[in-house]
């Protein structure tokens, strides 16, 4: 099974939930809602879960083994990398703003 695309559907500034991705496998399959999770000094993911009436929470989907799950927490992980630098890119710099330079079109 391939990873054929990665979205990004959201960024987040504040907390420790970075940003919710859709992930493309064979071109046929989605898998959206997983969550770029930053705590404990490193960044992971964590999967669409539905919660219990016993107030646990259940993954609808997950990877059945590590080997999987490092690489799709490795390729989710560097499509929020990129997704951070271009969004970066598209802020203007303070020197921009006073020069009146409008922001990088990408």
């Amino acid at each position: 099974m391939q990873i054929t695309d990665i979205k990004i559907r959201k960024l987040f500034d504040e907390g420790p939930m970075k940003a919710v991705v859709s992930v493309t496998f064979d071109s046929q399959l989605a898998v959206h809602d997983i969550k770029v999770i930053h705590a404990r000094e490193r960044f992971f993911i964590v999967m669409p879960s539905r919660k219990n009436p016993d107030d646990t929470y259940r993954d609808i989907v997950h990877p059945i083994n590590a080997q999987f799950r490092a690489t799709l927490e490795d390729a989710v992980i560097a499509a929020y990398e990129e997704a951070l630098a271009a969004a970066a890119e598209e802020v203007p710099t303070e020197e921009e703003i006073a020069a009146g330079e409008p922001a990088a079109v990408l």
